[in-house]
């Protein structure tokens, strides 16, 4: 089975997202009961002649930064957290 993919064309989109490099991680907000969750996708994208695609499959050059990508992501979430908590 292969991770490899075209680029998705949806109306859905991410409410925020982390890249750096070709290392990319999409941000999507669920309104759950009680608040919200927030999930997070990772991809690596690349080109293959003229199309972009995206995996997420990574490779030992990668994983350092989607660690830095990940920690971002997760600094952005924690932060949307303390914005909607009142002061004390």
């Amino acid at each position: 089975m292969s991770t490899e993919q075209t680029m998705p064309k949806t109306k859905d989109k991410p409410v925020h997202e982390v890249r750096i490099g070709a290392i990319k991680a999409a941000i999507w907000k669920n309104d759950v009961t009680g608040g919200v969750r927030y999930n997070v996708t990772f991809s690596r994208l690349y080109r293959d002649q003229e199309q972009w695609k995206s995996t997420d499959s990574f490779g030992r050059d990668d994983l350092l930064v989607l660690g830095k990508v990940a920690d971002q992501a997760h600094s952005w979430i924690f932060q949307q957290g303390q914005e909607k908590e009142p002061e004390q």
